[in-house]
């Protein structure tokens, strides 16, 4: 796991599993507000994605425990995701909190604590 970004501001950050052949196999973003209109929920991760070819092999699960622990690490004690799926960030400890809006429309926004459960 490799996160990207080391300076004084907490927020951005971003967060990639590098592969083998040094592209990027999985990554994720850790950032203020993802489009919605709830601003008092942040901060948010975003853009988390793995690879099609590399999926099943439970790196979405450890990019969002390790996020969870650096946002600890910088002072967040809860954090927010968007999503469409239902049942798939569940599995890694969030829950459903709130619907919110987007320039999209309707939006559902989980929360975690940001320390991840053991």
């Amino acid at each position: 796991m490799i996160k990207c970004a080391e300076r004084n501001a907490p927020l951005p950050q971003w967060y990639v599993i590098p592969d083998k052949a040094g592209g990027i196999a999985a990554g994720a973003g850790l950032i203020e507000n993802d489009f919605h209109d709830r601003k008092d929920l942040t901060p948010n991760i975003c853009a988390l994605f793995v690879e099609e070819h590399r999926r099943g092999e439970g790196m979405a699960g450890k990019l969002l425990d390790f996020i969870r622990k650096d946002a600890a690490a910088l002072g967040f004690l809860r954090l927010y995701l968007v999503t469409e799926l239902t049942g798939f960030y569940e599995k890694y400890g969030w829950s459903f909190l709130t619907e919110a809006s987007s320039n999209e429309g309707p939006v559902r926004i989980y929360e975690a604590p940001a320390v991840a459960l053991t």
